[in-house]
């Protein structure tokens, strides 16, 4: 690997699922008994905020009661001794890579950590309740802040920032992630196009398996360690 400078890494919900974090829908389309339709959505917001305020509430409290494990806490020791520019684009919305020590990452879908002002566009850390309708620590105007995270119909983070990185990328590999959710399914192919070296480690084949040069199978905390020690020629 000694050709390799420039990672980027997109980590899905099966890097978080062996903290206990549950992924993001199961075989029958709901999302820990809710449809995705029903909390996921800005129509939803907008048809039932108490609802989807009492969903996003749970988790967010949820959330912190878990903590990283050890594919998170391998891809921060990687994040902190590899010289080259290296980047995590996670679609989690978990703050699990932090507290294992990335600091070299993005949040394509946002943060439950977060709360997002509507009414003047401050995003202020937040770990407590919404339903109430607090005031934003901004702006102080009060029912302004949902929850941090994008939902189906809206456009991920700062995506210029994301292509920028595959396309300078050497190495692009995908951890933990189904490959069926675009744009992010597509960081693939971008990469292979920009002439990188491509790896997906995953539980099972994902969706899009077959555009990665090589894959490996199975649980995501014996498959990073490993994969990061050979990085780092441990």
């Amino acid at each position: 690997m000694t050709d390799i400078q420039n990672i980027v890494i997109l980590t899905g919900a099966g890097v978080s699922a062996e903290s206990g974090i549950d992924t993001f829908r199961d075989g029958g389309g709901l999302w820990e008994q809710h449809r995705v339709e029903d909390v996921a959505t800005p129509e939803a917001y907008i048809r039932d905020p108490d609802l989807v305020h009492r969903f996003y509430d749970a988790r967010r409290a949820a959330i912190q009661t878990k903590v990283p494990n050890a594919a998170h806490d391998a891809l921060a020791r990687l994040d902190a001794a590899w010289k080259g520019e290296f980047l995590i684009v996670t679609q989690n919305v978990d703050d699990l890579h932090e507290r294992a020590g990335a600091s070299r990452l993005l949040h394509m879908h946002g943060e439950h950590l977060n709360a997002w002002c509507t009414a003047c566009d401050n995003r202020s850390h937040w770990t407590g309740t919404l339903i109430e309708r607090p005031p934003c620590p901004a702006c102080g105007l009060p029912g302004y802040l949902r929850p941090d995270v994008v939902w189906f119909g809206e456009m991920p983070y700062r995506m210029e920032d994301i292509y920028r990185a595959i396309n300078r990328a050497d190495l692009f590999v995908s951890i933990g992630t189904s490959g069926a959710v675009y744009p992010a399914a597509g960081f693939v192919r971008e990469a292979r196009a920009a002439g990188a070296k491509t790896l997906e480690l995953n539980m099972e084949p994902s969706q899009g398996s077959h555009w990665f040069d090589e894959a490996r199978h199975g649980p995501a905390t014996a498959l990073v360690p490993a994969w990061v020690d050979a990085m780092l020629g441990r």
